[in-house]
């Protein structure tokens, strides 16, 4: 959790720290025993809540850093609230665009974001058979919508903060369960 997620405003490509309440929420969980082991490889965006939560995690480990997996570009949605952008037309084409390519000015669309995400998720599966991927609301979603088809809506993919999916994947008939 940062400040932004505590303000429902818009964040991807700001590089905000995990706010106080997002650090105490992270290690409460860890402390509940909901994080994997350490697996043999760590990933993350980069960007300083995923670096902070690997940390908070698991201590100083070496991660290696995907940009590909960086959350959705808001562009000029960025940092901005519902309340904020709701009577802009372009905003509302936006949020209720089901196809994918209307995209935020100066920012990117479903589309471009879902491919880039994706993009970055082969490079990740090419490094490692056990790894464990710190990332966003958004890369999370995608890529579960990705791995289960017509399973749940995107949005529904979306962890709270601090929570995520545990993947399990069969490589000689390449079948996927969530845990």
């Amino acid at each position: 959790m940062t400040y932004a997620n505590e303000n429902k405003l818009y964040c991807g490509k700001t590089d905000l720290a995990l706010s106080e309440k997002g650090i105490a929420e992270i290690i409460k969980l860890k402390c509940q025993g909901i994080y994997p082991e350490s697996p043999d490889l760590f990933f993350c965006s980069g960007l300083m809540r995923t670096t902070q939560t690997i940390e908070c995690i698991y201590g100083s480990v070496n991660y290696k850093v995907i940009p590909e997996l960086a959350e959705y570009n808001f562009g000029k949605f960025e940092m901005k609230s519902y309340e904020q952008l709701k009577h802009e037309p372009i905003y509302q084409a936006w949020i209720s665009d089901e196809e994918g390519t209307v995209g935020c000015p100066d920012g990117e669309n479903k589309q471009q974001f879902t491919k880039r995400v994706l993009f970055g998720y082969n490079l990740l599966l090419k490094e490692s058979e056990s790894a464990l991927l710190v990332s966003h609301g958004g890369v999370i979603a995608s890529i579960m919508d990705y791995l289960f088809p017509n399973t749940h809506h995107f949005y529904e993919w979306q962890p709270k903060p601090g929570r995520g999916y545990t993947i399990m994947c069969d490589q000689k008939i390449k079948t996927y369960t969530s845990i």
